[in-house]
């Protein structure tokens, strides 16, 4: 079946087609019918399945179609998510899906000024994608009404749990009319994702598109066994040897970042961070600056990662590997995504060996384990630019001086 097919209204269809979309991925094919239908959803599907066209084309059409018949203005459609960066993504869907057609899009997150969103908001707006924080400061001013919401997506589900949004979900709903239509998508599903869902949706049809791996068949993942001391000269020859390649590299915590950033920054190698304590125009500029390819190796933290819907990622890099088996999905599904090929490195250190043992039961198969030779470990060693040594007491001043200056930054504010 082709999108010219569905009962589409025609401005999408167009659209779809200037986009290269042809044909549904299998879950945008169970998706949209019941939506269109107006029916609640509850649908499962790993990243980088088209989960967010999914629901953004038959949600523009119905609003659109709905338009066309002079109905009462204010929010029709409330899409909320976990992260700014997601919320960003999303809104470029929505904002090509919906070009030429009656319905108007607001992407609203904090960690920027609230003024440029109110005016938006006060000219007219059909959907609005936010965040938690700043959609509950925009309704308590009396800028966001949701009295006149048809239909509530809960994206990312699973990973709003994990950030601890579920009070803020339940307050939103209490907010909302009784009578709607509810579209709930996730990434994974769990006891916790199963109650919330079934607590806000309405005889809802389940969805589920569960391939027999969890990764997808467009990425090649792999392990590699080096030790904590010895990543960066890895990372640093992975980056060497892929020049044009586009690099998004995972690491634990925010110091860390910064410290795999420096020591790539002694190598001669460019890069950029982008965790939690960056500034919101920061953050943005480097992931635009990452999408264009003006800057080719990304070093990003876990609360980025499902924000970061960036075409042709070649590599994707675990420098650590995650405390949760879940996110190693997630970090991986970064590259392979829609029909390009991707590749996937992961770093597993002597102690990081439990943390690999969740993964491969969380994915029910063992991951490639790269040969390296004892030469080649050495060699890639020696070679490096880097000829920095760390000890604890260098570590722990440098975490030191990143929460000072941290403290500087909140005090400027």
């Amino acid at each position: 079946m082709k999108f010219e097919d569905y009962s589409l209204a025609f401005e999408i269809k167009k659209n779809l087609a200037k986009m290269g979309f042809n044909r549904p991925t299998d879950i945008q094919f169970k998706s949209i019918p019941p939506i269109l239908k107006g029916e609640d959803v509850l649908a499962i599907a790993q990243t980088g399945t088209g989960k967010t066209a999914a629901f953004a084309i038959p949600v523009i059409s119905l609003l659109h179609e709905r338009k066309q018949h002079n109905r009462a203005d204010g929010i029709k459609c409330i899409v909320m998510v976990p992260t700014r960066e997601l919320a960003l993504q999303i809104t470029e869907v929505f904002d090509m899906i919906s070009r030429h057609t009656r319905v108007k899009t607001l992407c609203i997150f904090g960690g920027v000024d609230q003024t440029p969103q109110i005016s938006k908001l006060d000219s007219g707006v059909d959907i609005l994608i936010a965040t938690p924080g700043r959609m509950f400061d925009l309704i308590s001013q009396g800028h966001v009404h949701v009295n006149r919401v048809e239909i509530l997506i809960l994206d990312e589900a699973d990973q709003m749990l994990d950030l601890g949004f579920i009070k803020d979900i339940e307050d939103l709903i209490r907010r909302l009319p009784k009578k709607r239509q509810t579209l709930f998508f996730s990434a994974t599903i769990n006891e916790k994702i199963k109650k919330l869902a079934y607590s806000i949706v309405n005889r809802a049809i389940r969805i589920q598109i569960a391939p027999k791996d969890r990764v997808s068949k467009n990425i090649t993942h792999s392990v590699a066994r080096i030790e904590m001391d010895d990543k960066r000269f890895f990372l640093e020859r992975i980056i060497q040897e892929n020049p044009e390649k586009k690099i998004l590299v995972f690491v634990r915590t925010k110091v860390r970042a910064e410290r795999v950033s420096a020591a790539l920054v002694r190598m001669e190698i460019p890069n950029q961070t982008i965790h939690g304590d960056k500034e919101q125009a920061d953050r943005m500029q480097v992931l635009q600056e990452f999408k264009k390819g003006t800057n080719k190796v990304l070093i990003a933290t876990d609360v980025s990662a499902r924000g970061i819907d960036i075409p042709e990622v070649d590599f994707v890099v675990n420098y650590d590997l995650p405390e949760e088996a879940e996110k190693y999905v997630h970090r991986v599904g970064r590259t392979g995504r829609g029909t390009h090929k991707g590749r996937a490195i992961s770093f597993c250190s002597t102690e990081e060996q439990a943390l690999l043992d969740e993964i491969e039961a969380f994915l029910e198969h063992p991951v490639d384990v790269l040969d390296i030779k004892k030469g080649d470990y050495h060699q890639t060693i020696d070679l490096t630019k880097d000829t920095a040594t760390f000890d604890l007491k260098s570590l722990l001043n440098e975490v030191e001086e990143f929460e000072i200056r941290k403290k500087k930054k909140g005090k400027k504010k």
